[in-house]
C-alpha cells in the first residue's frame, strides 16, 4: 500500500560552471528528539557519536557528480557515492563511498575499504533551529560550491570545487579544431574576458566575430572590455560608442547604460594619468 512517508523523498540538483551535482535523500523531521550526541538523560539521540550516519533517513543518501570535483584538496572522480557521516562532538568524518547498494547506513555490511574518500569537518551551531533535515547549496560559482547540512541547530559545510577552466578549455579546444561560426568566436572571447583570460588571444576572437557575422552591439561591448582590459582607453571608448549607436536601434537601453558607465570610467582613468 502506499502511504504518507514520515521521511518524505527529496531530489535536488545545481549546476555549478559545466558541472552538475545531484543529491538524492530522505528528509526526516526532528519532532522534538534531541538528533545529536546524547539525550539530557545520558542515553544516545537520533544519531548517537561514533556512529554512521545515512545523511537523511530510509535509503542512503546518493550524491552524484557529472565531473571530477576537488573535496578538501582530494580528487573524486565522477560518478554516484553513498553520501554517510560518522558525527562526535568536537569534528564529524564525512564520508563518500563507492558501494551505492546498501539500504540505509548499510551497519554491519559497510566497510571502510570502500570508501572513496574520507575527510573531517567542524559542525557549527546556529541560533536558529531546522526542524526538517536539509541539504542545500550555497556559494555558488563558475568553479566551486558549498552544500549545507543542517538539522536543529547543527550546520555542516563541505565546500566542493571544479576545475572548470580546464572542462571549458578542453570544449574550446574542439571547437577551433573545426570550422568556427561567428557566434563560435564571441562566446569564448566573452568567456576568457570574464574569466581574465588570454587578453590579446580574446581581442584577435572578438575581431574574427565580428569579421565573420558583422557588427552587432554585443560584439562590439566585449570588444570594448577586452580593451579596456589591454588598457587601451581610447580604443575602447570607440568601441563603446560603436556598441552604444547599435543599441540605441535596437532598443537595447541596458546596453546603452552600461557602455555609458564604462566610458565615464575609462575617461576618469586617462584624466588620472
Amino acid at each position: 500500500m502506499n502511504h504518507p512517508k514520515a521521511s518524505p523523498f527529496a531530489k535536488i540538483e545545481q549546476e555549478v560552471g559545466l558541472s552538475k551535482i545531484t543529491i538524492a535523500y530522505s528528509r526526516p523531521s526532528a519532532k522534538g528528539r534531541t538528533l545529536f550526541g546524547n539525550q539530557p538523560n545520558g542515553e544516545p539521540g537520533l544519531v548517537p557519536n561514533g556512529r554512521i550516519w545515512r545523511v537523511g533517513a530510509n535509503e542512503s543518501t546518493k550524491i552524484t557528480f557529472s565531473t571530477d570535483v576537488l573535496i578538501d584538496g582530494n580528487k573524486l572522480a565522477k560518478g554516484a557515492y553513498a553520501l554517510y557521516a560518522f558525527p562526535e562532538e568536537e569534528e564529524w568524518q564525512i564520508v563518500f563511498h563507492n558501494n551505492t547498494t546498501h539500504w540505509g547506513d548499510g551497519r554491519a555490511n559497510y566497510n571502510a575499504e570502500e570508501d572513496a574518500l574520507r575527510f573531517t569537518v567542524t559542525p557549527t551551531h546556529k541560533n536558529d533551529f531546522q526542524e526538517t533535515f536539509l541539504i542545500s547549496f550555497d556559494n555558488i560559482d563558475h568553479n566551486q560550491a558549498s552544500i549545507y547540512l543542517n538539522w536543529g541547530t547543527t550546520q555542516i559545510v563541505i565546500p566542493i570545487m571544479f576545475d572548470t577552466k580546464f572542462i571549458m578549455q578542453e570544449q574550446i579546444d574542439e571547437l577551433l579544431s573545426k570550422e568556427s561560426t561567428a557566434q563560435t568566436y564571441y562566446e569564448i572571447a566573452r568567456y576568457y574576458q570574464e574569466q581574465g583570460l588570454h587578453p590579446k588571444k580574446t581581442l584577435d576572437y572578438v575581431d574574427k566575430a565580428i569579421e565573420l557575422g558583422g557588427d552587432t552591439y554585443y560584439f562590439h561591448r566585449v570588444r570594448s572590455l577586452i580593451l579596456g582590459d589591454l588598457k587601451k582607453y581610447e580604443a575602447a571608448i570607440n568601441a563603446s560608442n560603436i556598441s552604444i549607436n547599435l543599441a540605441e536601434k535596437e532598443g537595447k537601453d541596458e546596453f546603452v547604460r552600461l557602455n555609458k558607465n564604462d566610458i565615464m570610467k575609462w575617461k576618469a582613468i586617462q584624466k588620472n594619468k
